[in-house]
C-alpha cells in the first residue's frame, strides 16, 4: 500500500468508496423510523459514511491561570482565563485548537465520502472522541448519507446530527439542515482564598462562587463560539443536541492549586427554505378509516 500524505481520504476509506461505486450496494445506519421519514421527504438512504483522524495532542498551552501576571486582581479576586482570551496567558488555546482541528477534520472526510457517494446531505451524524495510547485521540464522525430522489443536486453536502424523522419534520416546518455547529471552551482560574474557605472539609453546604463563576464563564464562552459558527455558515438558527461539561483541578507548584473547565456545545445550524403559512413537502398525511362517532 503507497504511503499516504494526509490529503484526501485514507487508503482504506479510497478503496471503500471503490467497493461502492462498482458494487451499488446501499447501506444505512438509519432506524426504520429515520429511513421512513427521509423518504417521506423525497430522498434515500445512499450509503453509510465515516470520517476519522487521530491526531497527537502534546502541547496543550500555558495554563495562565491569572495568579501571576494577566488577570490577577486580589487575593480574593482572581479572574478567569478562557483560551478565547487574546492574551500570551490565555490557557490551553492549543489544546482547543487540536479538538476543532479533530472534529472538523473528521467531518470533512465525512463530507468527501458522501459526495464521492453523490449524495446531499447527511443525516444522523454520531461524533466521538475517545482517547488512545499516550496523548493521541481518535475522532470520528458517523453518519448515513442521502440523496435526493429529484434535483438538482447539491454540490456540498448538508450535514446534520438529527435523526431521519427529525429531518422530515424540519422539513416539513420549512426549514432545512445546513452543518454541525461546534462550540468549545477551556478555561481555568486560580483556588483563592475565598474558593479555598469555601471548598474546604467541614464548610457545610455554601456555594463555592469561584467554581460557579468558572463554570458560567466557560459555558458562555462555548455557547459564544457555537454562536459563530452559526453565523459562519451562514444560517439563522441551530438546534442544539449536546452540552458538555467536565472540571478538574491542577497544582502547577506547592502550595498553588487550579481549576480547570471545559465545555462542548453541538448542534445542527438550520436555514429557512420557505417562509409561507405551510411549507411545499411530499409529506403524507394519515387520515382516520373510521369515524369516531361510528358505532362498533
Amino acid at each position: 500500500m503507497p504511503d499516504w500524505d494526509g490529503a484526501g481520504l485514507p487508503p482504506a476509506a479510497e478503496a471503500r468508496m471503490q467497493r461502492f461505486a462498482s458494487s451499488g450496494l446501499k447501506t444505512s445506519l438509519l432506524p426504520v423510523a429515520g429511513a421512513a421519514g427521509i423518504e417521506s421527504v423525497g430522498m434515500t438512504p445512499v450509503g453509510e459514511v465515516m470520517g476519522c483522524m487521530v491526531q497527537q495532542i502534546g502541547w496543550q498551552g500555558y495554563g495562565g491561570c491569572g495568579y501571576y501576571g494577566y488577570g490577577y486582581s486580589g487575593y480574593y479576586n482572581p479572574n478567569v482565563v478562557t483560551s478565547s482570551d487574546q492574551h500570551r496567558f490565555a490557557g490551553y488555546r492549543p489544546y482547543v485548537d487540536a479538538l476543532y482541528r479533530g472534529y472538523r477534520t473528521a467531518l470533512a472526510r465525512l463530507s468527501t465520502e458522501a459526495s464521492r457517494m453523490g449524495a446531499d446531505g447527511i443525516v444522523g451524524i454520531r461524533l466521538s472522541e475517545r482517547h488512545l495510547t499516550g496523548n493521541s485521540r481518535e475522532f470520528v464522525a458517523l453518519g448515513t448519507a442521502v440523496r435526493a430522489r429529484t434535483g438538482p443536486h447539491v454540490k456540498a453536502p448538508f450535514r446534520t446530527d438529527l435523526a431521519g424523522q427529525d429531518v422530515a419534520k424540519l422539513m416539513g416546518a420549512g426549514w432545512v439542515p445546513a452543518t454541525i455547529g461546534i462550540g468549545i471552551s477551556v478555561a481555568v482560574r486560580h483556588d483563592d482564598g475565598r474558593t479555598w474557605m469555601q471548598s474546604r472539609w467541614g464548610a457545610g453546604n455554601v456555594e463555592v462562587t469561584g467554581y460557579t463563576e468558572l463554570v458560567n464563564q466557560v459555558r458562555a464562552d462555548a455557547r459564544e463560539r457555537f454562536e459563530r459558527s452559526i453565523t459562519s455558515a451562514g444560517a439563522e438558527g441551530a438546534i442544539v443536541s449536546k452540552m458538555a461539561l467536565r472540571i478538574w483541578s491542577i497544582e502547577p507548584s506547592e502550595g498553588h492549586r487550579d481549576h480547570v473547565a471545559e465545555s462542548m456545545v453541538f448542534g445542527t445550524t438550520i436555514a429557512r427554505f420557505h417562509r409561507g403559512r405551510s411549507a411545499p413537502t411530499s409529506t403524507l398525511t394519515y387520515l382516520p378509516l373510521r369515524n369516531k362517532t361510528e358505532s362498533k
